[in-house]
C-alpha cells in the first residue's frame, strides 16, 4: 500500500523527498483531477491532503473522510499554516501507527 499526496508545491515537494509520490494543485480541476487519479490506481491506500487543496474539492474528501472505507484520507494543514499537533502526529492517529 502506498501513499500519495495532494496539495501545494512545498508540501508535496517535501513528501517527495521521502520518496512519496504527489500532485501540487492549485485549482478545483487541478485538485479534482489529481484525486481521480489517485482512485484510479488501488497501490494508493492513503491519501495526504492539504486543508488548502481538500477545500477546492471539499465534498469529495468528506464523502471520504466520513463514509468510504477505502482509501484511508488524511488531512493535513497547508505549508506555512500553524497546527495545534505535528505532521507525524497527525498521520500517526489517522492510520494507526507509529512513523
Amino acid at each position: 500500500m502506498e501513499y500519495y499526496v495532494i496539495g501545494d508545491e512545498d508540501t508535496v515537494l517535501g513528501f517527495s523527498l521521502v520518496g512519496l509520490s504527489g500532485s501540487a494543485v492549485s485549482s478545483e480541476s487541478e485538485a479534482r483531477s489529481a484525486w481521480e487519479k489517485v482512485l484510479e490506481n488501488r497501490n494508493y491506500g492513503i491519501i495526504i491532503i492539504t486543508e488548502g487543496a481538500a477545500d477546492l474539492i471539499r465534498s469529495t474528501v468528506d464523502r471520504y473522510l466520513f463514509s468510504e472505507n477505502f482509501p484511508l484520507v488524511v488531512e493535513i494543514p497547508s505549508s506555512g499554516q500553524k497546527s495545534k499537533r505535528d505532521l507525524r502526529t497527525l498521520v500517526n492517529e489517522a492510520i494507526g501507527v507509529g512513523l
